[in-house]
C-alpha cells in the first residue's frame, strides 16, 4: 500500500515537472514570437519618422510621428481581412458604360441614384475613385450656372485682343464621360476664336476605349482635338511637356482630365497674359462632387501656400491682398503658389522660363517649383477670381506610382529644396528625413545652371516680398520649444484639422517634450510678436477680454493683435499683448492645461523656449 503511494506520488511530481517544461518552452517560444512579430511590425514603418514611441506588439506598434500624427500600424496575419478593391475583370475595366440621362445633373445640380445602382457603384468606385455609374449618366455638355460675381458678369472682353490658347489635358486611364466633358465643357463654354487646339495626352492607358473609339469622336469636334500617346507610362510632368512642345497657340492652358469649365472662365486667364506675359494665371477652383457631381462653388478668399513638409495649403489670402480685392474683386491677385492642376501660362514664357523640371518624376511637387521659379526669376503667380473652373477631388489616387508615391514625390520635393530654398531647404531636410535621404541621390546640376542664367533671386526675397505672412523660420525669427519650467512639459498644437477648418485649429495641450523636429511643438517666435506654428496656426486666447481664466488655442494666424505674446526670458513669463495677462499651467481648477491668468511669480507661469537650430552655423 505504502509503495503503491510512493508510486503515484513519484508520478504525480514527474508529471508536474514535465509540465513545468512544457510551460517554459512555451514561454520562451511566445516571447521569442513576440518579439520577432515586434520586429517585423517596426520593419514596417521607417523609424526615421518616430518623434515619440508609445508602445509595441506582436500584432501592432504605436507612436507619434513628426507631424503629430498618431500613427498605429498593424500586422495582420491570413486573409480574415477583405481586400478593399475589389479584383476587376478585363471586361469591367474596359466597359465604357456611358448613357446619359438628358437632364441629369441639370444646372449643376446633384445625381442621386436608385439603389440597384448604388450597388453597382460602390463596387466600380475603385476604378476611378469617384461614382463613375453617376458620371455616365450625365451628358457631355450638361449645363452649368454662372457662378461668377456680378461684377465679373458684367466684365467685356474684347477676344480679338487676347492670345488664342492651345488646352493641354493630360489623362492616364481616365473615365470616357469624365474625360469628354471636360473636353465639351470647353468647346461650348470658349469663345471660338480664343482656342487654337486641344491637345490630349495618353500617358499609356490601356483602356480599350480611349484608343480607337476616343479618336473617332475627337475627329467630329468643332475645334481641332488630337490625342499624344505616350510611349511608356511617364506621369503628368513629361506628359505636359510633350503636350507643349507640340503646341501652336500663344497660351497654354493647362487642365486635368475630371473637369468642368463655367461660362466665361477663358477670356479673364488671356486678358491677364495679354497685360503682362510674364503673369501665370489660374482660375478659381469650385468643387465636383466625387459621388453626385454636385456643382459647389468654393471661398474665393484663398491663395495658394504650403506647410513645412512642403505640403500644398490653401489659406486665407493675407491682410493686403484682401484689403486690394475689396477695392476691385475682378482684378487677379497674387499667390505664393498655385495649386498646379489648371493654370494658364505665355507658350513662349513657359519655355523661357524652363519648362517643368524633366527629372522629376510623375506627379507631385511640380506647381512649387514652377511657383518658387516664376516669382524668383521675375515672373508672377496669379488667380483670376472672375474665371471659374469645377475640379472633381478625388479622396485617394486609383493611379500606382512607378517606385511608390512616397519615394516620388519625396524626390520631387528633394529636388524643388536644393535648387530654390537656400538655407530652407536644410530646415525642409529636418522636417522631412525621408526626402533628406532621397536627396542624396539628385543631381540638380542643370537647374541649378538655369536659376543662374535667369539670374534669379533667392528664397529669402521670395519669402520677404511674395510672402512675408510665412510662418517658417528666419534668421530674424526663433524656432524652438516652449517649456513649463516645472512639469517640464512643452505646448503642443493639435494634429488633426478641425471641422470647420483644414487647420489643425483647436486647444493647445502640454505633453512630453520631444527632442530633434517634431513639428506639432514646433512654435516661430516673430519680431512682432507672433508664436506660429506649422500648417499657418497661431498661438491665441479668443475670449481673454471676456473670461478670467481664458483657455489658450491655435487658431489660423490672422495677424491681429489678439495673437501677440511677449516673452520674458529672465522671468519667464509669456504674455498676452492685448490682455496683459500671462501664459499658466494651473495645477488646478480648469480641464484646460493652458490658459491665461493675472500674471504673479509663481512656477505655474515660468516658461522656457528651447531654441532649435534650423540651419547650419546659425550663431
Amino acid at each position: 500500500m505504502i509503495l503503491n503511494r510512493r508510486r503515484v506520488l513519484c508520478w504525480i511530481l514527474a508529471s508536474v515537472t514535465l509540465l513545468l517544461v512544457i510551460v517554459s518552452i512555451a514561454r520562451t517560444t511566445q516571447d521569442r514570437r513576440i518579439q520577432s512579430g515586434q520586429n517585423d511590425v517596426r520593419k514596417l514603418h521607417d523609424q526615421s519618422d518616430v518623434a515619440k514611441h508609445l508602445r509595441s506588439n506582436d500584432r501592432q506598434t504605436e507612436y507619434i510621428d513628426k507631424h503629430g500624427m498618431h500613427v498605429v500600424v498593424g500586422k495582420y496575419i491570413g486573409s480574415s481581412l477583405q481586400q478593399v478593391t475589389p479584383n476587376f475583370t478585363w471586361s469591367e475595366l474596359n466597359a465604357n458604360a456611358f448613357d446619359p440621362d438628358e437632364n441629369a445633373g441639370a444646372g449643376g445640380e446633384p445625381l442621386y441614384l436608385q439603389r440597384a445602382d448604388e450597388i453597382r457603384a460602390k463596387r466600380l468606385w475603385h476604378i476611378n475613385k469617384f461614382n463613375i455609374v453617376a458620371s455616365d449618366k450625365i451628358p457631355l455638355n450638361r449645363s452649368l450656372q454662372d457662378v461668377r460675381k456680378q461684377s465679373c458678369q458684367s466684365k467685356n472682353y474684347d477676344v480679338k485682343t487676347l492670345p488664342p490658347a492651345s488646352v493641354v489635358i493630360v489623362f492616364h486611364n481616365e473615365a470616357w464621360s469624365t474625360l469628354l466633358r471636360t473636353v465639351h465643357s470647353v468647346l461650348n463654354r470658349s469663345p471660338r476664336v480664343l482656342i487654337k487646339e486641344i491637345i490630349l495626352v495618353d500617358d499609356y492607358s490601356n483602356r480599350t476605349f480611349l484608343q480607337r473609339p476616343l479618336e473617332e469622336h475627337l475627329v467630329k469636334l468643332s475645334v481641332p482635338t488630337s490625342v499624344l500617346r505616350m510611349t511608356q507610362r511617364s506621369g503628368l510632368i513629361k506628359a505636359r511637356l510633350k503636350g507643349a512642345a507640340e503646341a501652336t497657340g500663344e497660351a497654354l492652358v493647362f487642365l486635368d482630365a475630371h473637369c468642368e469649365v463655367t461660362p466665361g472662365w477663358l477670356e479673364p486667364l488671356l486678358h491677364r497674359i495679354a497685360e503682362s506675359r510674364t503673369a501665370i494665371v489660374s482660375p478659381v477652383i469650385d468643387i465636383i462632387n466625387d459621388e453626385t457631381f454636385a456643382y459647389t462653388k468654393s471661398f474665393s478668399l484663398h491663395w495658394g501656400a504650403f506647410n513645412w513638409g512642403l505640403h500644398f495649403r490653401w489659406f486665407t489670402m493675407s491682410a493686403d491682398v484682401l484689403e486690394d480685392f475689396k477695392h476691385d474683386n475682378t482684378r487677379p491677385y497674387r499667390t505664393p503658389v498655385m495649386a498646379g492642376g489648371l493654370f494658364a501660362i505665355d507658350r513662349q514664357q513657359f519655355f523661357h522660363l524652363g519648362a517643368y523640371d524633366d527629372n522629376m518624376e510623375i506627379w507631385g511637387g511640380e506647381n512649387l517649383e514652377l511657383s518658387f521659379r516664376a516669382w524668383q526669376c521675375g515672373a508672377s503667380v496669379e488667380i483670376a477670381p472672375c474665371s471659374r473652373v469645377g475640379h472633381i477631388f478625388r479622396k485617394a489616387s486609383p493611379y500606382t506610382f512607378p517606385g511608390g508615391v512616397g519615394a516620388v514625390l519625396h524626390a520631387n520635393l528633394a529636388r524643388v529644396a536644393l535648387v530654390w530654398m537656400d538655407d530652407w531647404s536644410q530646415f525642409f531636410f529636418k522636417v522631412n528625413p525621408l526626402a533628406a535621404k532621397a536627396a542624396e541621390e539628385q543631381d540638380v546640376s542643370k537647374r541649378r545652371d538655369l536659376r543662374r542664367r535667369l539670374q534669379c533671386k533667392d528664397f529669402a526675397w521670395y519669402l520677404d516680398h511674395v510672402w512675408p505672412e510665412h510662418f517658417f523660420p528666419a534668421p530674424d525669427r526663433r524656432l524652438g520649444l516652449l517649456r513649463h519650467q516645472s512639469s517640464a512639459l512643452c505646448i503642443q498644437r493639435p494634429a488633426r484639422v478641425s471641422e470647420t477648418s483644414n487647420q489643425p485649429s483647436g486647444s493647445a495641450s502640454l505633453d512630453v517634450c520631444t527632442h530633434g523636429f517634431f513639428v506639432s511643438q514646433l512654435l516661430v517666435q516673430t519680431p512682432e510678436g507672433y508664436l506660429m506654428a506649422d500648417e499657418s496656426v497661431c498661438l491665441d486666447s479668443p475670449l481673454a477680454a471676456e473670461q478670467q481664466d481664458a483657455a489658450v488655442r491655435f487658431q489660423a494666424c490672422a495677424e491681429n493683435r489678439r495673437q501677440k505674446w511677449s516673452l520674458d526670458d529672465d522671468s519667464g513669463q509669456v504674455m498676452h499683448v492685448e490682455s496683459g495677462k500671462c501664459l499658466s499651467h494651473p495645477a488646478e481648477g480648469t480641464s484646460d492645461a493652458v490658459v491665461l491668468q493675472v500674471c504673479r511669480s509663481a512656477p505655474e507661469q515660468k516658461w522656457t523656449f528651447e531654441v532649435r537650430e534650423w540651419k547650419n552655423n546659425m550663431t
